[in-house]
């Protein structure tokens, strides 16, 4: 059996990428920002039944964990997916599907 320290850069990753997904709302800017090249904070707060500032702070929290990134145009900020970041959580839930199913029963 593997041994594991809390502390190891790739499992402290791993939780804050799942801590920024552990909201319904984040996934759901998620999948806004998956169907536009870009997108304003505004712009989802038109689809979504949240204020402006509860849609900042999850945006926020996205952008914290590379998953989205942002763009300063004028007094506005677009955002749109982190190529990258996007990429490290698929490898992060493939390989942990792909441990948990070794061992599921």
């Amino acid at each position: 059996m593997q041994n594991f320290t809390l502390d190891d850069p790739t499992l402290t990753r791993s939780a804050a990428i799942a801590k920024a997904l552990g909201h319904p709302a984040r996934i759901a800017i998620l999948k806004i920002l998956s169907s536009r090249s870009s997108c304003f904070c505004g712009d989802i707060t038109e689809i979504l039944p949240l204020a402006q500032s509860t849609v900042s702070q999850h945006l926020k929290a996205l952008k914290e964990a590379g998953l989205i990134k942002g763009e300063i145009e004028g007094v506005r900020t677009c955002y749109c997916l982190h190529p990258e970041g996007i990429t490290e959580l698929n490898t992060l839930l493939s390989e942990l599907s792909s441990d948990l199913l070794q061992t599921c029963c």
